[in-house]
């Protein structure tokens, strides 16, 4: 399994998660740190950490860590129930990122890797930034759509 922010400023770095299956204690341990450093790298103290409803993600310990350590989050009980139209990763970037592979290229788990992070490095900018600009709209439609899915 593999997590990846993005923000407007770019991505973080490709986290590798060998364990298979993702629970709170190894998001706590191995995702936010890295979410952590690049926002603060990035932003200082003035930016807001939004993660999606996933199990790890909404548990409570995951969430104490959340308040805790970054500057301001999205708390689980803020976030929408459909979600994914509002994570610039599930509506735009996973799919550049999944398209950029050369899975010709992929025949262990070591070329996988090696596939993934070079596929991360070759997502454009733009792509970044023009998917996170238009959360704002996209939030916005999911309100006008009384939190129905978008098409």
């Amino acid at each position: 399994m593999v997590w990846l922010g993005a923000c407007s400023k770019g991505l973080t770095p490709l986290v590798i998660l060998d364990e298979g299956t993702v629970d709170h204690t190894v998001y706590i341990e191995k995702v936010l740190p890295v979410a952590l450093k690049y926002g603060n790298q990035f932003f200082g103290s003035d930016w807001v950490f939004q993660q999606d409803g996933a199990k790890p993600h909404s548990h409570h310990l995951s969430q104490k860590w959340c308040r805790d350590n970054f500057p301001t989050f999205i708390e689980k009980d803020r976030w929408p129930p459909n979600s994914p139209d509002l994570n610039p990763l599930d509506y735009s970037i996973w799919d550049q990122l999944v398209n950029n592979i050369n899975w010709n290229k992929v025949y262990s788990k070591t070329t996988l890797i090696k596939e993934l992070k070079l596929s991360v490095k070759n997502i454009s900018e733009s792509v970044v930034f023009e998917s996170c600009a238009c959360w704002t709209n996209r939030l916005y439609r999911l309100y006008q759509n009384d939190g129905s899915y978008l098409r």
